[in-house]
């Protein structure tokens, strides 16, 4: 398994648990699996939708800041990573 350095997390909104994550080193996109956090700690799972400005996109750029909801509390900062076997 690899994984490929995405972006980081710029924002994590606790009330809907999605977070906004910032695509700076490679694109996503529907149904991509990936990593956040730190590795032992952090979290894996697939992107099953993904909103930029309040609408739903099937991939996000580099540049892009897209928010992807996930499954359990993540902090700003923190590194993403795309899983591809």
């Amino acid at each position: 398994m690899d994984y490929i350095k995405v972006g980081k997390v710029t924002h994590f909104f606790d009330k809907i648990n999605v977070a906004a994550i910032k695509v700076n080193d490679e694109p996503i996109k529907i149904g991509d699996m990936i990593r956040i956090g730190e590795f032992g700690v952090g979290i894996e799972q697939k992107i099953d939708s993904m909103q930029m400005e309040h609408q739903e996109v099937v991939e996000a750029k580099i540049g892009d800041e897209v928010g992807i909801k996930v499954i359990s509390a993540v902090k700003a900062g923190e590194e993403v990573y795309k899983i591809s076997e």
